[in-house]
């Protein structure tokens, strides 16, 4: 299972950009983007080299973690899985690449597409630390039309980007982004409702196309939760000494919360159950919540049953657990 924490090269590259750089001042830059994508903007208040490193700094560790929950979620269900292509969607400062790069020692080539030269610029400095990644592309240009024109690839990831379109345009990218797709796609979102409803929208509009899901989800019928209920799941990830003072963060760690959804060509076997919020364990049993094929269930599992409930105490929020049928 691949660490969520950045690799130790591209941690040390970005502290060191930030060697002679007035803390403060990125920080309050980082607030600015940050608020920007929590009131439903996008990338465009990044637009010069410290706006990008900021957001970087601020982003980048919480993104990296939650792509790679995810991609250990698909290593649980597919771990024979071996891409050689990836292809990153509104790729930043190339996050989700490096993540790819890491759970996915097979993948010889990355081709990268968005518009924003700053974080561009800012990826292609970062990749130079990591051999793997120095013979990536990186096409510049608005999401649908530089993807329109890209090769297709084995793995596509769309990585917190589909909540920057309309609605519109978002069914118009997950359809072309899957015509992309020679094998699967993995679409990344934030862990709110609304991220919750554009990850399982892409969902809906994928099966109804013959698109198979391989996770989170243990069954490819509609999500059985109910509002207020939604989605979604939590990365522990450490913060470094700059990742504090960029977020002015007193506490060492960070839960990012995110909701995904992955979709396959070939239809995924024995797909566990998966855990939608932390187990309430106590002296008498584990209870949990659990998205089963049949349905949403709280799994009780007595003391009595010692080697169970041993099992059952190591169970965290976002597990897969297989079932005895």
């Amino acid at each position: 299972m691949t660490s969520p924490a950045l690799p130790a090269a591209l941690r040390i590259a970005l502290d060191a950009k930030l060697e002679g750089l007035s803390r403060s001042d990125a920080a309050a830059r980082a607030a600015v983007i940050s608020k920007t994508y929590r009131d439903g903007g996008g990338s465009g208040t990044i637009r010069t080299e410290v706006d990008a490193l900021a957001y970087a700094l601020a982003r980048m560790p919480a993104t990296y973690a939650a792509v790679t929950a995810c991609l250990n979620a698909l290593l649980e269900v597919r771990p024979h899985f071996t891409p050689h292509s990836l292809l990153d969607i509104g790729a930043g400062p190339g996050t989700a690449s490096f993540a790819a790069a890491e759970a996915f020692p097979s993948l010889q080539s990355f081709a990268l597409l968005d518009r924003n030269s700053a974080l561009r610029a800012l990826a292609n400095e970062l990749s130079r630390e990591t051999a793997r990644m120095n013979q990536m592309t990186y096409a510049a240009g608005e999401a649908r039309s530089t993807l329109a024109l890209a090769d297709a690839a084995d793995l596509v990831v769309a990585s917190y980007v589909i909540g920057e379109l309309t609605e519109a345009e978002r069914d118009e990218l997950v359809a072309l982004a899957w015509r992309k797709t020679s094998d699967t796609l993995l679409i990344v979102e934030p862990g709110t409702p609304a991220g919750y409803a554009r990850a399982m929208a892409a969902r809906a509009q994928l099966t109804a196309g013959g698109a198979h899901v391989a996770a989170p989800c243990p069954h490819e019928s509609a999500c059985p939760l109910a509002p207020p209920d939604w989605c979604h799941f939590a990365q522990r990830l450490a913060r470094s000494r700059a990742h504090k003072q960029i977020k002015g963060a007193e506490l060492p760690f960070e839960d990012e919360k995110f909701s995904y959804v992955i979709m396959t060509r070939a239809a995924v076997t024995d797909r566990p159950a998966r855990v939608l919020a932390q187990p309430a364990v106590g002296k008498v049993e584990v209870a949990a919540k659990l998205c089963t094929e049949d349905g949403v269930a709280i799994a009780r599992v007595p003391r009595r049953d010692r080697s169970a409930y041993a099992a059952a105490r190591r169970w965290r929020w976002g597990d897969g657990v297989m079932q005895e049928s």
